[in-house]
């Protein structure tokens, strides 16, 4: 399946599917992908694919197609290309379904405990190996001091890179180790603003406070040479380089030595990285201040930049891949909520309409069957709400002693008059002895409910004409301090393939009838409590829940630490 996936620009986060032949693309809305960028013309362009192959043609936009980085008006599209219109960049993906890719070898692989003559000279440790890097020895040349100085800048340049996904904290860390390897006195990174294009600072460092009581001036003549030739410049005099014209702003700033590097990705200039040196007025007038800044340092701060580029494009992706399962989710539960909404909104309408129909006719019988249903409606609003609030937020468990076998009791006696109407037999079997225990009983008392209801449901489909058959009991494991419920029914059963996506939310196999959200709500309510859920069925043989929580004899007044959950069972 092929597909475009927006990495920047207003719709960054969307996905758009390449399922139909051909596709037009613009910020029209009769377009099959509309993009909400004012740069994008109405009819932009358009994908098409022929012969498992795709290509985008340009439909005369006026500010044209770019295919990686390169303006086109048709180009065949290959996984990976990136492809940039007004402010929206796009990456085309595409799963080959041909088995002879180049990249493809049929390659026999062989391991032989066989003797072959090889034998290991010498082995090296991880942590040996990062202190070549980082180990000075004056016995080795210049040249191979020079080389494993820089070496060691940018592996230390790849650990901070490669360690954090804050864009802020990044940069702070690249300045820092900047400032250990070159005489700045001062510098700053500035990332490219996507919407309105400009350089915004993001982070700035002084290493003598110089700036304490003065902004900072960075020259508007060198950001406009980085950007827009992509190469570092340095200036040790800007009055003698010809590159800069005698009105520009940085021979009006008196900037006397400066290095300013773009921060080069793979999609493109992310924003740029300056240092310079400072002198202040006074000091310059009484000497002659020698350059700290040579060639080297500018090609080492070339490379550093490139590295600073490419994390924060990852940690932009990082942030679209983030958005786009943000909006996934959204997208679910709105089409989760909207089904199971309408349903009762069309059992509330049906209610009312005999409510209606029996206070026009005088008709108590018909208007009390009514508020039946309107009821019956009401009370399923209101589960939906409290086990959207209860899925939606983290909570701790409301702890105190209770009664375990009381609250048990509790539930099934309330679900007795829900059995007895669909013929289903509800027994309790509790356990003897069980003294009280420290768990929160309200949402244990929401979690039985929810499986018992689940297990008469399930009866009540299994068996029509005969009474089917629900088994509640209680335990007390001392020899393990757990607290167990068990509900057992002789229903339809769930299909071992079934039972991992029923405590997904919004599955249900009550079809109208169900949320999708009680069995999610009951498992997130025991992890909380340190326990699980665990289910044993079988198709054509019934199911069984067992619930299980530590059992704590403590004093609900002293401060309690809960219980991990375990992570297997």
């Amino acid at each position: 399946m092929a597909s475009l996936f927006v990495i920047q620009g207003p719709d960054q986060g969307r996905r758009f599917e390449l399922s139909e032949p051909e596709y037009s693309i613009g910020r029209d809305a009769s377009n099959q992908i509309t993009l909400h960028d004012t740069e994008v013309s109405r009819q932009h362009a358009k994908v098409r694919q022929y012969n498992q192959t795709f290509e985008w043609i340009d439909l005369g936009s006026s500010n044209g197609s770019f295919v990686n980085s390169l303006r086109t008006d048709h180009q065949p599209l290959r996984s990976g290309d990136r492809v940039q219109i007004g402010r929206t960049l796009m990456i085309f993906t595409t799963t080959s379904a041909s088995g002879d890719s180049a990249s493809r070898r049929d390659v026999a692989v062989g391991i032989s405990d066989a003797v072959d003559g090889s034998r290991i000279v010498h082995s090296i440790p991880h942590e040996e190996g990062s202190q070549f890097f980082l180990a000075p020895d004056s016995s080795v040349s210049p040249w191979l001091a020079n080389a494993r100085s820089n070496l060691q800048i940018m592996y230390r340049t790849t650990l901070t890179v490669s360690h954090t996904l804050d864009i802020d904290e990044l940069l702070g860390r690249i300045l820092e180790l900047i400032f250990e390897w070159v005489e700045a006195d001062r510098g700053c990174v500035m990332l490219l603003n996507k919407d309105s294009g400009e350089l915004t600072p993001n982070a700035f460092r002084d290493r003598h406070q110089t700036t304490r009581h003065a902004q900072l001036q960075i020259s508007q003549t060198i950001l406009d040479y980085v950007t827009k030739n992509q190469q570092g410049v340095l200036t040790s005099d800007a009055r003698d380089d010809g590159r800069w014209d005698a009105a520009a702003s940085i021979v009006k700033l008196g900037v006397r030595e400066a290095i300013c590097v773009p921060m080069q990705g793979r999609y493109g200039i992310v924003g740029v990285i300056y240092i310079d040196t400072y002198t202040s007025p006074t000091n310059l007038l009484k000497s002659n201040p020698q350059n700290k800044f040579s060639e080297d340092h500018l090609k080492l701060m070339v490379a550093i930049g490139h590295q600073a580029a490419l994390a924060v494009e990852d940690t932009s992706y990082y942030s679209a891949m983030l958005q786009a399962e943000r909006l996934a989710a959204i997208g679910q539960t709105i089409a989760g909520l909207s089904h199971h909404v309408k349903n009762i909104l069309q059992g509330i309408r049906g209610g009312s309409y005999l409510i209606e129909e029996g206070l026009k006719n005088d008709d108590r019988e018909i208007t009390t069957k009514g508020w039946r249903i309107v009821e019956r409606n009401q009370d399923r609003i209101s589960t939906l709400v409290m086990d959207m609030l209860t899925f939606s937020k983290e909570r701790q468990p409301d702890m105190m002693l209770a009664d375990w076998n009381q609250v048990v009791s509790d539930v099934v006696e309330l679900m007795r008059s829900r059995a007895e109407e669909l013929h289903v037999t509800l027994k309790l079997e509790t356990g003897n002895e069980i003294p009280e225990m420290v768990f929160d009983p309200e949402g244990m008392h929401r979690v039985i409910t929810n499986i018992i209801t689940n297990a008469i449901d399930a009866c009540a489909e299994q068996h029509e004409d005969e009474s089917g058959e629900v088994i509640v009991s209680t335990e007390w494991d001392q020899a393990l301090q757990v607290l167990r419920a068990k509900v057992q029914d002789n229903g339809p059963g769930i299909a071992e393939v079934d039972q991992a996506k029923i405590f997904t939310a919004f599955e249900s196999s009550k079809g109208n009838r169900g949320t999708g959200l009680g069995l999610p709500v009951s498992k997130k309510i025991v992890e909380e409590h340190g326990g699980f859920i665990r289910i044993n069925s079988k198709l054509g043989e019934g199911a069984t829940f067992e619930i299980e929580i530590p059992a704590i004899q403590e004093d609900p007044s002293q401060t309690m630490e809960m219980p991990s959950s375990p992570s297997t069972h």
